[in-house]
Order: structure tokens, then sequence, then C-alpha cells
């Protein structure tokens, strides 16, 4: 019989750090149940933000909740009022004091839970499962993906009958730890029943010494210029207001011209002007 392994616990440490960063040895399972606490809270209440992991880490009587999302602009709100409410609920449900940092994923087709939670959402929709698989694989790998496997089993297509349907593009080493594999599971609940979706995506190798992939997620606030149309360069939704800035292309600086280099000019074309004449 196989023997399964998650591909995320299985690479803690090497090329994966965890969700949860802190050490304690008397209130360990206080800290579990807390922390599992605050992200089906963050989960619940942010499920129409495209959250995809929410990490915590502690110090001695504070939380630092980052929460990465596919739309920095649902969780910020308007001016920041939103963001405030969310951190005043979290300080209430641990009763200590929350830092809540927002991190944009920037590409979300990389993201397994995002994809995973996508294909589900159109399952729920009726959408046929295998063209939903087909999509979702090809937007992947245009984003830069080196491989994907997407598993999806229930009542595929109502039949009585339950079954597996799977679709794979690229390489996905799930034996090699070095191997950045993202993992993410999602259910789309049905009139004929639940139906999951497992997605796994491979991003690359970290290596000690060398660069490895990119991170997909960064600060909210933190903006990314994008080549545009004729108004020049385009940057991504950054800020509070979630809107787009602009930002026009400088004109480069003008040439200026002392008066003593102008007075050398002129006297080295004279010469040539009296032996032309």
């Amino acid at each position: 019989m196989g023997q399964k392994v998650h591909p995320i616990g299985f690479r803690l440490g090497i090329s994966r750090t965890w969700d949860s960063k802190w050490f304690s040895e008397r209130d360990y399972a206080k800290n579990v149940a807390e922390d599992l606490a605050v992200r089906n809270f963050v989960k619940r209440r942010l499920a129409n933000a495209s959250v995809s992991s929410v990490e915590v880490e502690r110090a001695s009587q504070q939380l630092t909740v980052a929460v990465a999302t596919a739309r920095p602009g649902v969780v910020i709100g308007k001016s920041g009022t939103a963001v405030e409410e969310h951190r005043v609920a979290l300080e209430q449900l641990t009763g200590k004091r929350v830092r809540l940092n927002v991190l944009e994923i920037r590409q979300p087709e990389l993201d397994a839970t995002l994809v995973a939670r996508n294909i589900a959402e159109q399952l729920e929709k009726r959408v046929q499962y295998r063209r939903a698989m087909k999509q979702a694989v090809q937007r992947t790998m245009r984003a830069g993906a080196k491989g994907v496997r997407i598993v999806v089993g229930g009542r595929l297509g109502g039949n009585e009958m339950a079954s597996r349907s799977k679709e794979i593009q690229g390489s996905v080493p799930l034996h090699t730890l070095r191997a950045l594999i993202d993992y993410g599971l999602a259910e789309a609940k049905t009139t004929f029943g639940m139906i999951g979706v497992k997605v796994w995506i491979y991003r690359g190798d970290v290596v000690p010494g060398k660069p490895g992939p990119e991170p997909i997620a960064a600060p909210a606030g933190v903006g990314r210029t994008r080549p545009g149309g004729r108004g020049g360069d385009r940057a991504r939704p950054t800020g509070r207001s979630g809107r787009a800035q602009v930002v026009t292309p400088e004109a480069p600086p003008e040439e200026t011209v002392s008066p003593e280099s102008a007075e050398a000019e002129r006297g080295a074309a004279a010469p040539a002007d009296r032996t032309e004449s």
C-alpha cells in the first residue's frame, strides 16, 4: 500500500519554514489551540478575501498575525478601518495585544491553496470538472511554475459511483526535499455531495548559496511597477486605498554647457573655417 506524507510537513526546516513561530514548554497545548482558533477566525471572517495562509508569531504578551491574501483591499478596507476592526476582534479573542500584517499574493496562480479553492468554487457552480482542472493547470504553467498536479475526487459529474480524476503537467518531484512544492486542499460542497480538490505546485529548488524561487507574497504597502501602455509604467494596486498608482517616466535631464567649454569649442572650430576659405 502507498504511504502518503504531507508535502509541507515533509519539508519543514529544509525548504520551508513553520507557519507558527514560537517556543513554549508549559503552555504548548494552549498555544496550539489558540493558533487554531486564530486561523479559523480569520478564514471565517475573511471568507471572501482569498486568504491563503495565516502565520502566527508570539512574543511575551503579543501576537503577530500575518495574513497572506490575494485581495488586500478587502482586508485593509477604506483608509485602513477594516484592518483595525480585525485587529481589535483578534485581541478580544485571544486577550493579548495583536499586531496584524497583511501580505499581498502577487501571483495567485502559483498558490496551491487559492488554485484549489478556485476549482472548488467552479465545481459548486456546476462547471465541468475536466474543464476547470485543465484551465487551472494552463494558468499555473503560464505563471511560471515548473510543474502542477491536480487531483479531484468524489461524485464527479453527479455520478452515483465516486471516482478520482487527475491532471498533471510538468514535473512534481515529491521525494526531493529541496524542491519547493506548495500543497493546497479545498472542498466543494455540491448538491450531490462533497468533492475534494488537491493541488501540488512545483516552483523550483531551494539550494543553499544560490538564489531560489522568488516569494509570491509581499507586504501590501509595497508597490511593484510593470510596463504599461502609452502612459508609461503602471503600478499594481498599492497602499491602503487599493487604487493603482500611475507612475509617469521622468524626462532625461537637460545637458548644461558651461561658458568655458562653449568658448573652447568656438576656438577649435575657428581654424577649420579659415582653412576652408
